[in-house]
């Protein structure tokens, strides 16, 4: 239960750190509590998708995948963050990417595929200094 939470809040450092340095992705955030519930809502939702439906298709893709050298990776990536803008927008959440889902264009794949170097930065960032704290507790 603790990791579930962990994760939720990784996700959503790493959403508002892409929805602040890419363009195209939109993530609003407010000074209300309801406004920050949204934002965890968003992360619990990318939890799951990342938890449940990423490693399926990570395994689909897995032999173009190694003719590309992990490259579709990229894209596997930025179809999870779409879909994530597909079901927020479905559920009324402050997520989206450029007018995605009503339109899909260059300016959406783009910033979707930005955003998912940019999450995938943070979160390893996030859980390599989060592990290292765990082998080495601080003592007071």
């Amino acid at each position: 239960m603790v990791d579930l939470l962990i994760r939720i809040l990784i996700n959503a450092a790493a959403l508002i750190v892409a929805a602040r340095v890419v363009p195209g992705i939109t993530l609003k955030l407010g000074p209300t509590v309801e406004d920050w519930l949204k934002v965890a809502a968003i992360a619990l939702i990318f939890a799951l998708i990342n938890t449940y439906l990423r490693p399926i298709v990570k395994a689909i893709s897995l032999p173009i995948s190694l003719l590309t050298l992990g490259l579709v990776g990229l894209a596997v990536n930025a179809a999870m963050l779409l879909l994530l803008a597909f079901v927020a927008r479905g559920l009324a959440l402050p997520f989206a990417i450029e007018k995605f889902p009503s339109t899909l264009n260059g300016d959406a794949l783009l910033a979707a595929f930005l955003g998912g170097i940019i999450i995938s930065v943070v979160a390893t960032l996030l859980s390599f200094a989060l592990a290292a704290r765990r082998v080495f507790p601080m003592r007071l």
